[in-house]
């Protein structure tokens, strides 16, 4: 062996390390970075028994309703990809964390922070699909704002958009609901979104085009509601895919969940994509994909409303509720394996929403 000195002064980690004193990229993940920050300095320092819910979106009473209330940004590169733009992620995204909640969305607001320099005829386009969007979702957007920062100090729109709904009686959707036995449904392929974003990104092709499933999901979240109002929850798995989704549930639920591998929906381009690229299907982003934990009892007949839907035909069952290992995912292998399906630190794409 050479006795050379290594300087690995210049050397970098790929993975963010949790104890920097510095905001990282996988701060805005969808992992365990992004939940630390939220439980260690923003909900301390806000407080609160309705933030304490922490769900996609909050629940709470006003003049003697249950409304549903939700916010997001959107700060997705590039704007436009295949499947949707940015537009319509941020009607989208604030919808299905509505529909979370079993809430129709009513209204929502909409600011717009602009680059210096960008081309109006794009503020144009995005404008443009995000009304179309908010036309398909039933929603009106009742207020809004815009900023512009200098050039440099952006990139290109970034826009925020928060959401009100009102929750039906009956309606209990949190993962303190979950018991053992509950049967994981899945409403379609995972992975589309977070394979679109970055094919387009990269200049990447895989031999055949891949689309974003980018889609409100009220519609088919009031269908599975007409079977029976006792579902247990519901989430939209965005970023960190759907493993965070279901590792978020377990937490808070308390209850073990297992999933079967092979019976998870990826389509093919995604799993091939993935493969080369070395990466979990199961930590992709999707913008048009809930997964439910639901009575066995009321299992079979909400799979057959979701199946009847255009947005749930490829709906799956995909694991169960357990008592064993609290608090924690695995996936059962098709060699007839366990692996542990831990939450992610950050996230496998960054700036994929």
């Amino acid at each position: 062996m050479s006795d050379t000195t290594l300087d690995i002064t210049g050397w970098t980690c790929p993975a963010p390390l949790r104890d920097r004193p510095r905001v990282v990229m996988g701060h805005g993940g969808g992992g365990a970075l992004s939940a630390e920050l939220v439980e260690h300095l923003f909900a301390p320092a806000f407080g609160g028994p309705v933030l304490s819910q922490l769900g996609d979106s909050a629940t709470l009473t006003l003049g003697g309703v249950r409304l549903a209330f939700s916010t997001d940004s959107y700060v997705v590169r590039p704007l436009f990809f295949p499947g949707g733009s940015i537009g319509d992620l941020a009607v989208n995204g604030t919808v299905n964390d509505l529909a979370m909640s079993g809430a129709r969305a009513a209204y929502l607001s909409c600011g717009f922070i602009l680059e210096e320099g960008v081309e109006l005829s794009v503020v144009a386009r995005v404008a443009e699909a995000l009304g179309h969007a908010a036309r398909a979702a039933g929603v009106e957007v009742a207020t809004g704002d815009t900023k512009v920062v200098e050039a440099g100090h952006g990139d290109g729109i970034y826009i925020n958009t928060a959401g009100i709904g009102i929750v039906p009686q009956g309606v209990d959707l949190r993962p303190q609901r979950v018991v053992p036995g509950d049967v994981v449904i899945v409403s379609g392929e995972i992975g589309l979104h977070g394979v679109a974003i970055m094919s387009v990104r990269e200049g990447l092709e895989f031999g055949v085009d891949i689309e974003s499933d980018c889609a409100p999901l009220g519609d088919l979240v009031r269908a599975m509601l007409e079977v029976t109002p006792d579902l247990h929850v519901l989430r939209d798995p965005t970023r960190g895919g759907l493993a965070a989704s279901l590792n978020e549930i377990a937490a808070a639920s308390g209850a073990g969940v297992v999933i079967q591998e092979g019976r998870v929906p990826v389509p093919v381009p995604v799993a091939n994509a993935c493969a080369i690229l070395g990466l979990d299907p199961l930590y992709v982003a999707n913008e048009g994909k809930l997964v439910a934990f639901v009575p066995r009892e009321h299992a079979e007949a909400v799979l057959a409303a979701m199946r009847a839907h255009p947005l749930g035909r490829n709906a799956a069952v995909i694991g169960e509720a357990v008592e064993a290992h609290p608090g924690l995912v695995v996936a059962r292998t098709g060699l007839g394996g366990t692996r542990v399906v831990d939450l992610p630190i950050g996230e496998q794409l960054p700036r994929i929403c």
